[in-house]
């Protein structure tokens, strides 16, 4: 029962090459060309997504940063439509697996310490122990500093990943459990399932949201 619940998040075919990780790009293949030329109403919504998100990742990174805004809301509109992919029907959702959330996490955090303790070295030291710190808690403090920023990318990666395995799972239990049963039980389950998919929608927009936030945050830190 197990090894078919979790079968679903399971990237491998009978293939000699997987398929499933295609659905990363898919989403830039089902863009018609109209979307690139003309100002119809996707054009209209994703610039005023990018100017939202553009605005608000500034005043994060503050004015000397603008230039990362615009990789954080590319790894936004890749999360977000990852997301979205796999909530359709027989589509892999890539962004369930740590080799998708963590290829992402581990290079931009890795890429962020280098910058910081290359350029300032002196802040990364002095942000290990924070202000007003007394001095026989000053060596536990930069352990427990040290810490923390070394499982960043784990956070994010392990954050991204659950969040979206919790609801295709309990999706995929409920629809294991909606086969020779009543009609009205399953009127209730087919609701469930609606409600749950509304959910999942709501949840692929603030995972995607928060992995860039958080990001820009740890980025802010290092480019003081």
């Amino acid at each position: 029962m197990m090894t078919n619940l979790f079968s679903t998040f399971d990237p491998a075919t009978s293939m000699s090459y997987s398929m499933n990780w295609i659905s990363t790009f898919l989403v830039i293949m089902l863009i018609p060309y109209p979307f690139w030329m003309l100002p119809n109403r996707n054009m209209i919504i994703y610039n005023n997504i990018t100017k939202k998100l553009h605005e608000e990742f500034k005043l994060l990174l503050g004015p000397k940063s603008e230039g990362m805004t615009l990789m954080m809301i590319s790894l936004f509109i890749l999360i977000l439509a990852n997301n979205f992919m796999g909530l359709m029907p027989y589509i892999f959702t890539s962004s369930s697996h740590l080799v998708f959330s963590l290829t992402m996490a581990l290079p931009l955090w890795l890429s962020m310490m280098i910058f910081g303790w290359f350029n300032n070295t002196n802040y990364m030291f002095a942000h290990l122990v924070p202000n007003g710190t007394p001095a026989i808690l000053m060596p536990f403090m930069v352990l427990i500093e040290t810490i923390s920023n070394i499982i960043r990318p784990g956070s994010l990666a392990v954050r991204l990943t659950a969040n979206m395995i919790a609801g295709h799972l309990l999706m995929s239990l409920l629809g294991n459990k909606s086969i020779n049963i009543s009609s009205t039980l399953l009127m209730l389950i087919i609701l469930v399932q609606i409600m749950l998919m509304l959910f999942e929608t709501a949840v692929s927009m603030i995972q995607a949201y928060v992995f860039s936030v958080l990001t820009t945050l740890y980025s802010s830190e290092v480019m003081h």
